[in-house]
């Protein structure tokens, strides 16, 4: 493999829900437009609303998250690292607003615009979350010191096969822990770990901020979507499956979920 990489990256995104797959979709445009031949792979509830995007691979992904889907990215990345050497992962409410045309070098880890020390970052942000992400860490041998915090609305995976299942792995471990813990946001702490376990040096590389300069965050709160009585009821009952079904695959490993 050469040292830097032409086309040989991807970005991938999560699309749940039909405001999250127009903004997809706006996204989708805007980077055939700026970065011709790059796929964008997206893990969706609808993925045959993508079939005439031919920068697009779409796949059927269902909502695992218990409360939130943010942890659910996870499933795209791995979907996309079979097929790419290098993953970006950005926000669907995104669009790209210029040119992209990074030299992407070759380095196996975690490239992240926003690293902190996961300690300060809880500290500064949640407090109550520490005494969590301390147990994460004894549970898993890491010293919480030495984790970083990554930002996630823009960081990259290069991995091989057995450091990205790696990686996959332990972030599906520490998702279920701090969603069983009633813990449904802040990812980039699960993200951070799990890189940490995996063996993944989490740096902050130029071409990344290089995309980071041409993406404009669109905030999809700001488009409000219609919900009937029967969209609230469904979504609860979801609710209550994915929290009962996490509940189960978790006692299959008690000590770790509940000790």
């Amino acid at each position: 493999m050469s040292n830097y990489l032409s086309q040989d990256f991807c970005f991938c995104i999560l699309a749940f829900r039909a405001k999250y797959r127009n903004l997809a979709k706006e996204l989708a445009e805007t980077l055939d437009k700026h970065s011709p031949g790059t796929t964008l792979v997206i893990g969706t509830d609808q993925p045959q609303e993508f079939q005439n995007y031919s920068n697009v691979f779409a796949f059927k992904l269902q909502q695992t998250g218990i409360l939130h889907c943010y942890h659910d990215k996870r499933f795209v990345i791995q979907a996309a690292l079979k097929k790419f050497p290098t993953v970006i992962q950005i926000d669907a409410d995104t669009k790209i607003i210029a040119d992209i045309s990074p030299e992407i070098r070759y380095l196996e880890g975690l490239a992240a615009g926003h690293i902190e020390n996961i300690v300060e970052h809880a500290q500064k942000y949640n407090p109550e979350r520490l005494i969590y992400l301390q147990k994460i860490a004894d549970k898993l041998d890491l010293s919480l010191e030495n984790v970083s915090y990554v930002g996630e609305s823009l960081f990259a995976v290069t991995a091989d096969s057995k450091k990205s299942e790696e990686f996959i792995k332990y972030w599906d471990f520490i998702a279920r822990y701090l969603e069983i813990h009633g813990i449904h946001s802040g990812e980039g702490n699960a993200i951070g770990m799990a890189a940490a376990k995996a063996g993944l040096k989490v740096y902050n590389p130029s071409w990344l901020g290089k995309i980071n300069s041409v993406r404009q965050h669109l905030d999809a709160s700001d488009r409000k979507s219609q919900r009937t009585q029967w969209d609230l009821l469904q979504r609860k009952l979801a609710y209550h499956y994915r929290l009962n079904k996490a509940r189960i695959i978790s006692l299959k490993d008690f000590d770790f979920f509940y000790s």
